[in-house]
């Protein structure tokens, strides 16, 4: 894979760059729903990116939900069927996949109805949330963020991998959660993010990123 060509960048900067081109993506009073993947680990701050556009597209004047795909895991029974500490079960089978594609993702194909289902999985009572559903208005934004969305065939209009080498990723993960570093380990050599994404962010150094266009 040749080398990306990546330029300093303040998040600041990031944030108005990218909320632009999402929004240039539908018109407000369109029919049509944006949907954003923001990639990467948790580690590398997806969340963080997400919120920051919705508040950019907020003040554009477009709405938007976001959804974390932690809010969206499959029951512990199905989980830690391998045990707690898993790297396979992650990578293969701790978020309900489907359940995206049905609530969240299929509602805002061209005709869908627009109503969408912000989280499901309580992880820490290990039931379902309950949640309401929520109506995106037409030209609203799906800003979908958390790690392992690229190679999953999901319909983005817009794709963004925060990017961590693997240094740095060992280094912030926190201990409890190191044993998901094979499965990272898989998904670079599996799906190779920084190739299958749109635009491709280096957050090694959490106050300097760069970035640029993703692709071989």
């Amino acid at each position: 894979m040749a080398r990306v060509r990546l330029e300093p960048i303040t998040w600041d900067r990031l944030t108005d760059t990218l909320a632009d081109r999402i929004a240039a993506l539908a018109p407000a009073d369109g029919g049509a729903w944006p949907r954003i993947g923001i990639d990467g680990a948790p580690a590398a701050g997806t969340g963080d990116l997400a919120r920051r556009l919705a508040e950019a597209l907020r003040v554009r004047g477009r709405s938007s939900q976001v959804v974390d795909t932690e809010d969206f895991l499959r029951p512990a029974s199905l989980r830690f069927e391998y045990g707690h500490r898993d790297p396979e079960s992650y990578y293969d089978g701790w978020f309900d996949t489907g359940a995206l594609w049905r609530e969240v993702l299929g509602p805002l194909d061209p005709g869908g109805t627009g109503r969408i289902l912000p989280d499901l999985w309580d992880a820490a009572a290990d039931r379902a949330t309950r949640s309401p559903y929520v109506r995106l208005p037409p030209g609203g934004v799906l800003l979908l963020h958390g790690p392992l969305l690229l190679g999953q065939w999901f319909p983005f209009d817009l794709t963004v991998h925060l990017a961590l080498t693997p240094g740095s990723l060992r280094r912030r993960t926190p201990p409890d959660q190191d044993w998901t570093l094979p499965a990272f380990a898989r998904y670079a050599e599996e799906v190779a993010p920084q190739a299958a994404t749109d635009v491709l962010v280096r957050a090694d150094d959490p106050q300097r990123p760069a970035w640029g266009a993703g692709g071989a």
